[in-house]
């Protein structure tokens, strides 16, 4: 009896023993097994974490630049390039040019107007390089490098029969064709002869004192101009085979464009004639040459940052660039991407956007100027 009891004690003990074991080997396993779970979680998340950091950090360089102390200035609000790849903006303190070394500011000529100064655009004539400029007092053409001792010209309606001295906008055309927009009418000079007016049945000088000029662009042959209005959608003229100003038809909301607003604040003419129309409520495409035809509205349900477009431009990839009132938007085919201050930008409030001839992007905002290559931001302030 004894003998059998003490085996059966000895048995069961080991019974007993080999069931903790298993036990705590399981419990074991579960731990490590959830430990090595919950590092993995870990793990994925700060990966993960990192990731979205790293887009953040590296979804472009900023390089912050001065002005050497050359001026001072915050507002640039206008922009022409020379053939030379000189940049050259309005501001607050005037004209001011950038060759990629030096800045300069450009106010020791007297026949230039010293302020109120809406627009200037390049031109190459058979004086050589000039630069014309929409002022209050006119419009002025300035031979470079625009220095105390340059030429300068202003046409005004005392000197020429341009419809009035307060001009809001100027565009280069085909060879000698100068267009002005004004706040009476469209006024053009060819051949050192001002074109007579042939539009203004179609577009009375009341439409551009309602309705003011905002900005324009020449078609890609130069000969027709497309012209954005503050709430006349946009009008478009020509020059006709006896040298005068015609009207075409207007691209406007109370139509058959379908355009997303008649206030309009931007043009840009691709080169393959695809025209863009900035609106305050998004972004009109049209392409072809028919005019009732092809149209395509852009809004912030569609990709934009903000649906006031004051600028844009074509980059050299074929890229389409917009500049708001909230940021810059890029269209690459079907893909949008957008930039803000919270990502680096001076401002969100873009004033112009124009490619150099090295197809660096230049943007101007009411903060200082910005210019774009391969990626990366540098921001002169």
């Amino acid at each position: 009896m004894t003998n059998k009891s003490k085996s059966g004690i000895i048995t069961s003990n080991l019974f007993n023993i080999n069931y903790i074991a298993s036990c705590l080997t399981v419990l074991s396993i579960s731990l490590i097994s959830n430990e090595t779970y919950s590092q993995n979680i870990t793990d994925s998340i700060h990966s993960k974490q990192q990731a979205i950091d790293s887009k953040v950090v590296n979804k472009f360089n900023v390089l912050n630049q001065t002005f050497d102390g050359a001026f001072q200035a915050k507002r640039f609000y206008s922009i022409a390039v020379d053939d030379d790849n000189t940049k050259w903006f309005l501001t607050e303190s005037g004209i001011i040019s950038f060759d990629g070394k030096k800045w300069i500011q450009h106010n020791k000529n007297r026949k230039v107007p010293p302020d109120s100064m809406k627009s200037l655009a390049y031109d190459f004539s058979s004086y050589g390089p000039e630069l014309w400029i929409a002022s209050t007092l006119g419009a002025t053409v300035a031979s470079l490098p625009v220095d105390a001792r340059s030429g300068a010209t202003t046409y005004y309606t005392g000197n020429s029969t341009i419809l009035s001295d307060n001009i809001l906008s100027v565009a280069i055309g085909k060879g000698s064709l100068r267009w002005f927009g004004s706040d009476k009418g469209i006024s053009a000079f060819y051949n050192k002869k001002w074109l007579t007016y042939a539009y203004k049945r179609k577009y009375p000088e009341g439409l551009f004192k309602d309705f003011p000029i905002t900005a324009m662009a020449t078609s890609p042959d130069g000969d027709s101009l497309y012209v954005a209005t503050d709430g006349g959608g946009v009008a478009r003229v020509f020059r006709d085979k006896v040298d005068a100003i015609s009207g075409a038809s207007e691209y406007a909301q109370w139509g058959p464009i379908d355009m997303p607003s008649d206030k309009v604040y931007s043009i840009c003419i691709t080169p393959d004639g695809t025209q863009w129309f900035g609106t305050d409520l998004g972004v009109a495409r049209h392409t072809g040459y028919n005019t009732l035809e092809n149209w395509t509205i852009f809004n912030t349900d569609k990709g934009l940052i903000n649906n006031f477009v004051k600028a844009i431009a074509v980059d050299k990839k074929g890229n389409i660039w917009f500049g708001t009132k909230g940021g810059i938007s890029v269209l690459n085919g079907t893909v949008w991407t957008s930039y803000t201050a919270a990502d680096g930008l001076c401002s969100n409030n873009i004033l112009f956007l124009r490619a150099d001839k090295n197809g660096i992007l230049w943007i101007g905002t009411d903060n200082g100027v910005m210019s774009y290559n391969n990626g990366g931001f540098v921001i002169y302030k």
